[in-house]
């Protein structure tokens, strides 16, 4: 999408000369800059699109500044304010700033320290954004490792990440479910120049259809039964940063167009809106499916596939990394054994080598994190690997031929076990899993899961 957008500015200014000379300085030195005349049609104008700063003047008809301030402090990531006013008090200063405004500048004024103060209220505005990103990921983050490999054409993919990093243009990851797409993605995001701003992930398989477009694009207040106030979509949380759209095969038909548009423009509208929002934005897109084959077969647009896969990056299965298997064990054994992990013998590291690995690096994960809370005495055994059955090759639990294990088991007790190490905290879980708390609320009523103390 579009280049960074510039500063975002409205002016709330009853006397038509003052506003026209103020609107005329702040675009010259570079803002974006709207203007309105009363106090009511200023709220309108910053509950129908986002803005960095707001410049309110106290008098002004049908409703003050204050009032402004009031009402405009209780929407979602509201603007910075700076009050003004030719009648200022001290009493009037203190008032503002406790309903929030960042500053206060009484009349008459110099142009110079508009501008200095214009800047300084962004500033401020984008450091709490940064770090309200922050403390997300500080609270979503579950040790996820770098991409490890030996593997020769592992490695020639990581080569082509650092290359393409750099650009804005879209990418599309494909490779089967577990083989690491989303560490892709983050390390897309990592090393590009958007790298200190928001990276907002996606499930696209994941959300009900009817909700959808509601999550990407936001909505307004009213727009459905239940929308009670606007919602910031999160196209408008990644602004300046990067998308990360997970499964965009599974998209559905109608919101391919919606999606293809706003990327072609740069632009959207809220559901129920009709001012445009205006984001900067990269897009990596990643699926598990055969997405050429949905283009032929229709299921897929053809134009918003060529629009997300400017750069196709795709990942090898781990059946294939065959050679990264013991590097990989060793480091999930260090992840999760702690300072004196357990130790693989050799009949084991054989049979994970010698195993087909239908979820890819993630059932890996999953494997060595219950082999580590099941082993005796610091010893995993080849009869301690919950390992499957799947056709020629493949070894059960004995290093042998054996039963399957289903997949819906293997989660079902992969689960359970987050959830003791929790202590049922569902938050904590839901991020080592890498699932929603939604999912995992979902699962926990699937598998029938209670609480200890309600046993």
């Amino acid at each position: 999408m579009r280049d960074q957008p510039r500063i975002k500015v409205l002016i709330a200014e009853d006397e038509p000369h003052l506003g026209t000379i103020l609107e005329s300085f702040l675009s010259g030195r570079g803002y974006q800059v709207t203007t309105r005349r009363d106090g009511r049609a200023a709220l309108e104008a910053l509950r129908a699109e986002s803005y960095d700063v707001a410049l309110l003047d106290i008098v002004m008809p049908e409703m003050d500044g204050l009032e402004v301030l009031r009402h405009v402090r209780e929407e979602p990531s509201p603007p910075e304010v700076i009050i003004i006013t030719g009648n200022g008090t001290i009493e009037t200063a203190i008032t503002a700033i406790k309903l929030g405004a960042y500053d206060y500048l009484a009349k008459p004024y110099r142009m110079a320290e508009i501008d200095v103060l214009v800047r300084r209220a962004w500033e401020k505005r984008q450091l709490s954004k940064e770090n309200a990103l922050l403390h997300s990921r500080l609270s979503r983050v579950d040790a996820v490792p770098e991409v490890l490999t030996q593997y020769a054409p592992m490695q020639a993919v990581l080569a082509l990440v650092e290359r393409v990093a750099k650009s804005d243009s879209p990418v599309l990851v494909t490779g089967e479910s577990g083989t690491g797409k989303e560490l892709i993605a983050r390390a897309l995001h990592r090393l590009s120049g958007r790298g200190s701003n928001p990276l907002v992930d996606i499930n696209c398989a994941a959300i009900a259809e009817n909700l959808l477009e509601s999550e990407l694009f936001g909505h307004e207040k009213g727009a459905f039964t239940g929308a009670q106030s606007r919602k910031i979509g999160l196209f408008e949380m990644a602004a300046g940063g990067t998308m990360f759209m997970d499964e965009i095969g599974e998209l559905d038909p109608k919101l391919q167009g919606k999606l293809l548009r706003a990327l072609e423009l740069g632009t959207f509208f809220r559901v129920g809106g009709t001012q445009k929002v205006e984001v900067s934005v990269r897009i990596v897109a990643a699926t598990n499916r055969d997405i050429v084959r949905a283009v032929n077969e229709g299921a897929f647009r053809s134009d918003l596939f060529y629009r997300i896969n400017t750069i196709g990056i795709a990942l090898p299965p781990l059946r294939e990394r065959v050679v990264d298997i013991p590097l990989l064990a060793e480091h999930f054994l260090r992840q999760y054994g702690g300072a004196s992990p357990p130790r693989l013998t050799e009949e084991a590291m054989d049979g994970l080598q010698r195993y087909r690995w239908p979820g890819n690096v993630r059932e890996l994960r999953n494997v060595i994190e219950r082999a580590v809370l099941l082993a005796n005495g610091g010893v995993i055994n080849a009869s301690d690997l919950p390992l499957q059955s799947h056709g020629p090759g493949a070894i059960g639990g004995n290093g042998q031929s054996g039963p399957a294990v289903s997949l819906a088991d293997l989660e079902r007790r992969h689960i359970e076990t987050v959830l003791s190490q929790t202590n049922w905290h569902q938050g904590k879980a839901a991020t080592l899993l890498g699932i929603s708390s939604k999912t995992l609320y979902r699962k926990i009523r699937e598998y029938g899961f209670k609480r200890p103390a309600e046993s």
